[in-house]
């Protein structure tokens, strides 16, 4: 027998389907995207998808695009001419309102500067990442709470942010962003100011949370072992993909 409907005219497999293809959406997807600046081309012709969960490292000399394609990715800058998708709702030629609305709702930043406020404490800093995204209070405070101990500083919870060292600092603004529920998050050298442990716990719990969340993380890096320990490492040169690895399944070393 096929399957039965339910109350709402649906069968399983309906139901089923729907899922599987909601699945598929990618997380980021952009076509032949082209950024210039007067003479200067930025990005060159680029396309690539990002799915649900994939970790992604952005690698490339200086002035290869990579900090462009992430501001591109965060909707800080628009492309010139192309397609830009972001967990499958066209953004290209977007109004700065509805960008900033996408960006409060669904998307989260790890800075090379951690861009604290200094008179405020550390449970304060990591609280705004939540708040900005429309979370109540109460919820607020929990997932800003929880984030902190996620990076092992607790204990400075209540420390004024402006006498931490520069590896705490990096560690606040990463749980500030782990903090909030988005979709897409994005990270420009987010271990430059940690040790080579510190690093490497970091970048696991971001890929952990992106997996847990079915969220998607990207990460420009200069460091080989970070790149190393993401699912997936795209190389830009002169504004192009000139190499990507593409998804591959995590080996028993990553998290060594």
């Amino acid at each position: 027998m096929g399957d039965q409907p339910d109350s709402t005219g649906e069968s399983a497999s309906d139901t089923e389907n729907q899922s599987t293809r909601a699945a598929r959406v990618p997380i980021v997807q952009i076509v032949n995207v082209q950024r210039t600046y007067s003479a200067t081309v930025a990005l060159d012709g680029v396309t690539l998808e990002i799915g649900a969960g994939e970790s992604v490292a952005i690698v490339g000399r200086s002035g290869s695009g990579k900090s462009t394609l992430l501001n591109i990715l965060g909707l800080l800058d628009a492309p010139t001419s192309g397609e830009v998708t972001i967990d499958g709702e066209r953004v290209t030629g977007s109004g700065d309102r509805a960008r900033s609305r996408r960006r409060a709702r669904d998307l989260g930043f790890v800075f090379q500067r951690a861009h604290l406020i200094g008179n405020l404490t550390v449970l304060e800093n990591v609280q705004l990442g939540p708040r900005y995204s429309g979370l109540p209070e109460p919820l607020a405070r929990a997932a800003a709470l929880e984030a902190i101990a996620s990076v092992d500083l607790t204990h400075r919870a209540q420390a004024l942010a402006r006498t931490l060292s520069g590896g705490e600092m990096q560690r606040v603004a990463i749980a500030r962003t782990i903090a909030r529920p988005v979709r897409l998050w994005l990270a420009d050298e987010p271990t430059g100011n940690l040790d080579s442990s510190q690093s490497n716990e970091i970048i696991e719990l971001l890929k952990e949370r992106a997996r847990e969340h079915g969220a998607a993380l990207v990460v420009v890096t200069h460091e080989s072992d970070i790149a190393r320990r993401l699912d997936r490492v795209i190389t830009l040169s002169d504004g192009r993909i000139v190499s990507d690895t593409g998804p591959r399944t995590p080996t028993s070393s990553d998290s060594s």
